[in-house]
Parts: structure tokens; C-alpha cells; sequence
């Protein structure tokens, strides 16, 4: 039995919320279980300089985690002088899970940056973070064709993430704090909405996974990340 009683295919409560932050272009409050994150998708007119000239644009993100999104307050990284590894981990996951399915030239000389603030932590941040940024993003995209600043939507497809891993011998979808803190194997996976895989990060604290194990666990992110994108698609209609 898993701590918060679900089926092992069973995702946590997924919420979407567009259109949380006033200036931002895009922005979207996720919530997986009692993990929140707000998105925020912001334009630049101009994209970083190594790729002047190149009539391509850029997305990339930025991760944080609140002082108090855990049961202890932990330092801003902003004091340290510079983000942690994990931070630095995450954010570029979280970017190249964005640019996978966006056309950089349809961009033109611009940047898009999508800021992830975790709230509160209770496992799967960075899968939340992800499928979150992917609706901040949509909506920035919709906001510059409204004012003819772009005249295609840049975006090729959704992409979601979803973390899986083996709790108790058993591999489940979706893992709270609870269960990814004593979990023999903890994974994540990066899936479009056509069901390509754009990343797997997968890792064995205890006893190494087999290869039956590892696709019964793609098998259980498949499933997730498709419900994911059917939330996606029902948040922007």
C-alpha cells in the first residue's frame, strides 16, 4: 500500500491554473498533490548574444525553491553567490524539455525565459515545473501573436514530465515525498504529447532495476505524462 493510498498507476490531484501573474506574458500555478510551483514565461526583445545573427530565438528557465517550501527553511541561493548543482540540474532540464518542442526560428531574435518558484515541496518539482512551464510558455507564445509580434505559433507539440520510481518492490507512478525519500529506484521522464521521449533520468539507490522494472516504469510515465497533456490541452481550450 502506497502512503497516500493511490493505485500504482494512479497520478496525485494535477491542477493548472493559467494567468496568475499580472505582467508576465505567460504564467500558470501547478499543482501536483501538495507540490505548487508557479510558472512564469517572460519575452526579451533580443536573444543572448552568441546567437546574433542567426534569425533563431531561445527558451531557457530558471529554477528556484522558496525559502519555506520544505519542513525547514532553507538559505536562498542568492546569498551562497551562485545556485546549487541541483538547481543548475534542474533549470537545464527544464529548458531543453521546452525547446524540444518549439521552433527557434519562428522566435526570431527573442528569448523566452520561464522562471520555476517552487512553493511548497512534496516531491516531483522539477515534473511539475515542466509540464507547468510548457502552458506559461503557450500562453507567452499567444500573447506576442495577438499583438503580431510573432505570426506562427512557435510551438511543435506539448511535452510533460512525471517522476516513477520502485517503492517497496513495486514500481509506481508519481512519487510523493514520502515515497521518494525511501524509494529503491526514482526516475523521471520527459514525454511529448505524441508520445516521444525527450529525457529519462533514472537512478538506483539500493538494489540496481532490471530491464522488465525499467519498462514497467516507462510504461507507467507513458500513461502519466499522456494524462498530463490531455490537462494541458484542457487548461488553454
Amino acid at each position: 500500500m502506497r502512503p497516500s493510498k493511490r493505485a500504482a498507476d494512479a497520478m496525485r490531484d494535477v491542477t493548472l491554473e493559467r494567468a496568475v501573474a499580472r505582467y508576465a506574458e505567460g504564467s500558470c500555478l501547478v499543482t501536483f498533490g501538495n507540490t505548487r510551483v508557479l510558472c512564469t514565461a517572460s519575452l526579451e526583445e533580443r536573444g543572448p548574444p552568441w546567437l546574433r545573427g542567426s534569425g533563431k530565438g531561445w527558451v531557457t528557465a530558471e529554477y528556484a525553491m522558496l525559502p519555506r517550501a520544505t519542513h525547514e527553511r532553507t538559505r536562498r541561493e542568492v546569498n551562497s553567490g551562485k545556485p546549487s548543482g541541483r538547481t543548475q540540474e534542474i533549470q537545464r532540464l527544464i529548458g531543453r524539455s521546452l525547446r524540444a518542442v518549439t521552433n527557434l526560428p519562428a522566435l526570431g531574435e527573442r528569448q523566452i525565459t520561464v522562471d520555476c518558484d517552487v512553493i511548497q515541496a512534496d516531491g516531483g518539482t522539477r515534473t511539475a515545473s515542466i509540464t507547468g512551464a510548457w502552458v506559461a510558455l503557450h500562453d507567452c507564445f499567444a500573447w506576442m501573436r495577438a499583438r503580431s509580434i510573432i505570426s506562427v505559433d512557435p510551438l511543435k507539440d506539448h511535452v510533460a514530465a512525471v517522476s516513477c520510481g520502485i517503492y517497496k518492490g513495486q514500481p509506481v507512478l508519481d512519487l510523493d515525498y514520502a515515497e521518494d525519500s525511501a524509494a529503491e529506484t526514482d526516475a523521471n521522464f520527459v514525454v511529448t504529447g505524441k508520445g516521444g521521449i525527450v529525457e529519462v533520468q533514472g537512478t538506483a539507490e539500493m538494489e540496481p532495476f532490471t530491464d522488465e522494472q525499467f519498462l514497467e516504469l516507462l510504461r507507467l510515465a507513458k500513461g502519466g505524462a499522456a494524462g498530463l497533456v490531455e490537462l494541458q490541452r484542457k487548461a488553454i481550450a
